[in-house]
Formats: structure tokens, sequence, C-alpha cells
């Protein structure tokens, strides 16, 4: 069972349809639902709304979780980065030591 898709409101004017919302939204395809959580307010969505109109507040969210993801990214690097130091350093010490070792057991 489809759900029906409800009209928009009264009174403003579609920019691409020229014509008032409430008779053209529910056929157009752009007119969708959103559900989720306004990224700057952290307030619950759930209506119907044009996805053209709701770009702004979507690319604002969008880039929001890349400056997350990337920083996400790096704390990673970070931690690779010293693991490898501190195996390079272990190796270099276990190397240095059986390289000791090797000039005693000669003598």
């Amino acid at each position: 069972m489809q759900q029906q898709v409800p009209h928009a409101q009264e009174g403003t004017i579609c920019p691409l349809h020229k014509k008032d919302v409430s008779s053209v939204c529910h056929k157009c395809p752009w007119w969708t639902r959103v559900i989720g959580k306004h990224p700057q307010s952290e307030e619950m969505i759930d209506n119907w709304t044009c996805a053209i109109a709701m770009l702004p507040m979507l690319l604002i969210e969008n880039a929001q979780v890349q400056r997350q993801t990337g920083a996400a990214v790096e704390t990673f690097r970070n931690g690779v980065v010293d693991g490898v130091i501190r195996a390079v350093g272990a190796a270099a010490d276990m190397a240095e030591r059986r390289a000791i070792g090797a000039r005693f057991d000669h003598n």
C-alpha cells in the first residue's frame, strides 16, 4: 500500500512551475518526505517538502559529516603512525641487542 503524497500549504508560488505550491507539489518528483534531525538545531524533522528547498540544509549536514569523518581518519592515522614508530624502534633495539650479543659471542 503506497502512502498518499500530501499537498503543500497554499500561499507560496513554486519557482519552477510558477503556480501555487498546493496545486503542483504533490505531483512533482522533487516533493519528498524528509525524516531525520536538523543539522543545526538537532530538532527532529518529519515532513513533506521540496527537495530543492532542502538542499542548503542537506549540504550543511554533509559538510558536518565530512569534517567528522576527516577528524576520525586523522585520529586513526596518528594512531597507526605511533604504532609503526614504536614497532620500528623495538625492531631496531632488538637488532642492536643481537648485534652486541654476536660481538660478545665471538670473543
